[in-house]
């Protein structure tokens, strides 16, 4: 099933999305919650419904009279106001070749553990326009992700019994302004202006009963599901990044395990995989002047079309726009040399 976000009257409301239409959730049920965030706090109890409903639409018991095409309207984030946004580094692939690029060993700690980082959950956003101030413009990146949502709340949760408290994923592009990052992290602390500006998730959340045929084995030694989905980036509609959510090495089921240790989760918490191989202009960058000294750098610009295509999940599409403003804070940074 595919849940989609859009702004309704000025406000958020809840649709299931099928054959390009979609269909508010009162039209299932007019006791279901208009928001997802509502729905996921009683995810065990609707979920059942709404696939009810699903099958009663494609089997043509709730016509499409009151149902919307998918175009007539502006989507919102699947989940637009999530409790917390967290965001892991779980493909080896990426975290190799990044480290490669600027001549530094294989950190071996990445085999021992999954890591995650806390951004800005304020500044999640959907398919449209990503503002973006003078500071971010300077080394703009895209990361290719794929996030998953929580469904069912917990504390101490068991790989092993993670994926019950996934409600669904959806594509997720990590936006980072790399300069700002760049220069915060060589105090040991961040990421955080780098990144606090914009989160990308959407077009919909996809529940896991419709990514069944893509399953996989996850990698030897790790635990919880996995799944066989081609991940791309095309800007401007020139491809840049091609990879597989096959290749995480840690699954979402370790990262719910390290995630909820001493914590609580809650429904509509996003946690993120992190950056597929091949899939921001970090790595690519990287890469191409490892192999070639005279490669030109490539970075996001005002004006560009960002595309992050997902098998079974989508396309999520966003332009770059430049805000009104020359207020820069790189031009704001103290000379203490004498």
């Amino acid at each position: 099933m595919k849940l989609v976000s859009y702004l309704k009257e000025e406000h958020e409301q809840l649709a299931v999305l099928v054959e390009g239409m979609i269909y508010d959730v009162e039209l299932i049920h007019p006791d279901i919650p208009n928001t997802i965030s509502m729905c996921l706090n009683y995810w065990d109890d609707i979920f059942p419904v709404l696939q009810a409903g699903e099958l009663a639409i494609v089997d043509g018991h709730i016509g499409t009279r009151k149902a919307l095409p998918l175009d007539s309207v502006q989507l919102m984030a699947p989940v637009p106001f999530p409790p917390s946004c967290r965001d892991g580094y779980a493909f080896r692939q990426h975290v190799a070749a990044a480290r490669r690029n600027r001549n530094a060993p294989m950190i071996p700690e990445f085999d021992q553990y999954p890591i995650f980082y806390f951004t800005n959950h304020h500044s999640i956003q959907g398919p449209g326009e990503i503002r973006c101030m003078p500071d971010h413009l300077q080394k703009l990146d895209f990361e290719l992700e794929v996030a998953i949502v929580i469904g069912r709340p917990g504390r101490n949760i068991p790989a092993e019994q993670a994926d019950e408290h996934i409600a669904g994923l959806m594509i997720m592009n990590d936006m980072s302004a790399r300069r700002l990052q760049m220069e915060e992290m060589l105090l040991n602390l961040g990421p955080a202006k780098g990144k606090d500006f914009s989160t990308v998730i959407g077009p919909w959340l996809v529940t896991l009963d419709e990514l069944q045929e893509y399953e996989v084995p996850c990698k030897e030694g790790h635990v919880g599901k996995n799944w066989n989905l081609r991940m791309q980036c095309r800007v401007n509609d020139i491809q840049v990044s091609d990879g597989n959510l096959a290749d995480m090495d840690w699954t979402f089921a370790e990262i719910i395990e390290r995630a909820s240790y001493g914590v609580d989760l809650y429904p509509g918490d996003i946690i993120g995989s992190g950056t597929v191989g091949t899939g921001c202009f970090l790595e690519l960058n990287g890469t191409g002047k490892l192999n070639d000294p005279g490669y030109t750098e490539q970075w996001l610009q005002e004006g560009d079309k960002v595309e992050l295509e997902v098998d079974g999940l989508g396309i999520l599409g966003n332009t770059i726009v430049r805000e009104d403003s020359d207020f820069s804070l790189l031009d704001r940074k103290k000379n203490l040399s004498k």
